[in-house]
């Protein structure tokens, strides 16, 4: 069985549809940068080992890095998974764990990487907008995408109204995304995504071609 880390810095929505979907043992902990991160008393309570490495104790973002690092090396996981881990990572933090860990960004990537993703698509006037997962690259939000879902821009949407359809596609397109590489069905080489299998095709969901 493969296993997973799971990073947070909040309360942990998308961790939430994670363990849902995650088979008993896969997911060893949750690591939080933050100790009053609502997610560690959730994940605790379905029994899930937690620690925090919090970064206000460190100077140097690169000994943070290295800290944490040695937190995630310590389970010896197959995956991390960032699910609203707010902190920019080293270069030398995500080439450690090149081609093994995830993020979920709420944008149809490359369009509005960063923050304030809703409030920058409402700004373009786009019609369509969504989440995109991608295996995390030292380029801030460009790593090859996976997958995405997407949804209508509606005539009177606020960042609100907006954020919460497109957390509903993230709470089913992360999890599912996270079963692939699991179950040993995606990888990346040489830069490129790679899956293997059939994948369903549903109304919302944009996947790349299987081999």
């Amino acid at each position: 069985m493969k296993r997973c880390v799971m990073l947070i810095s909040g309360r942990g929505s998308n961790m939430v549809s994670l363990l849902d979907a995650l088979h008993p043992g896969e997911c060893v902990t949750v690591i939080s940068n933050r100790p009053e991160a609502g997610g560690l008393a959730i994940a605790s309570a379905r029994g899930i080992p937690v620690a925090t490495v919090d970064h206000r104790g460190f100077v140097a973002r690169e000994d943070f890095d290295a800290a944490l690092a040695a937190e995630i090396d310590r389970h010896a996981p197959d995956l991390i998974l960032l699910a609203g881990f707010m902190r920019i990572l080293t270069a030398g933090f995500v080439e450690h764990f090149a081609g093994r860990m995830l993020n979920i960004h709420p944008s149809l990537l490359p369009a509005f990487p960063g923050v304030h993703t809703h409030r920058q698509a409402l700004a373009a006037g786009v019609r369509l907008h969504g989440c995109s997962v991608h295996f995390v690259t030292p380029a801030l939000d460009g790593g090859p995408i996976v997958a995405q879902a997407a949804v209508p821009v509606r005539v009177g949407d606020d960042e609100q109204s907006l954020s919460a359809r497109v957390l509903v596609e993230e709470h089913q397109l992360y999890p599912r995304v996270a079963r692939w590489f699991l179950d040993g069905r995606l990888s990346l080489a040489g830069g490129r995504v790679v899956l293997s299998g059939e994948v369903p095709v549903t109304g919302s969901l944009h996947a790349p071609q299987v081999d």
